[in-house]
């Protein structure tokens, strides 16, 4: 992902993100049908190329993973392309959100997904670095444990504790326009607002912003 050509995805066109099919804004179809209800949501990043292939590669590929290792991938959203965060100039994300059905505890689907980011590739030591895949429980079922009204506890955070709900997805574009998508009448387990309330909430936020809608994961 070192290409300067690959530090903004090209408008309709086939690139390391994936096929373009126009900006997304913050629509989503509120009439879709609640057969969603609790289940797993997991939350997947790539911006550099990995061991499985461009941003857009990685995260099709690692969800064929999470079914292959039994999780059954109930709705998947876009691909979406967001702004990078932290410092300097970071490279965009490819994003997307999938709600399974998993027959793993928590601590045992959190060590999957430790798995598979290392499997896929290389991951920057720094905050907000760049990685090969990035994959995040935003939702267990509905559990909630470890958080608090401010998205988890600093003592929880600094022991690494597992955090449920995730701890900062509802103030992440990048995050909830994805989850919106795929679970359209998702509502926040500790905070009790809709995934909806949520998107518009952080409509305004510039870091992590998404840029573009790509096409929908299978």
């Amino acid at each position: 992902m070192n290409n300067p050509k690959h530090s903004r995805p090209a408008q309709n066109a086939q690139g390391p993100y994936g096929q373009s099919i126009g900006h997304i804004g913050l629509r989503t179809d509120h009439g879709k049908p609640d057969r969603h209800r609790g289940g797993v949501v997991i939350a997947l990043g790539a911006n550099r190329l990995g061991n499985w292939g461009t941003p857009a590669q990685t995260i099709q590929h690692a969800c064929d993973e999470l079914r292959a290792a039994g999780l059954d991938l109930r709705s998947l959203s876009s691909l979406y392309v967001s702004s990078g965060v932290g410092p300097g100039r970071p490279q965009p994300f490819a994003n997307a959100v999938v709600l399974a059905d998993c027959h793993l505890s928590p601590w045992a689907l959190l060590r999957l997904l430790k798995r598979l980011e290392r499997r896929a590739g290389h991951r920057s030591a720094m905050p907000w670095g760049p990685r090969a895949l990035d994959l995040d429980i935003i939702d267990y079922k509905g559990l909630v444990r470890n958080w608090r009204t401010k998205g988890g506890s600093a003592a929880a955070l600094a022991n690494r504790a597992l955090v449920l709900p995730h701890a900062r997805a509802h103030t992440r574009p990048f995050v909830m326009a994805p989850l919106a998508e795929a679970h359209p009448r998702w509502r926040h387990p500790a905070l009790g607002r809709s995934g909806q309330a949520l998107l518009r909430a952080v409509a305004r936020v510039r870091a992590g912003r998404i840029m573009e809608r790509l096409q929908p994961l299978h």
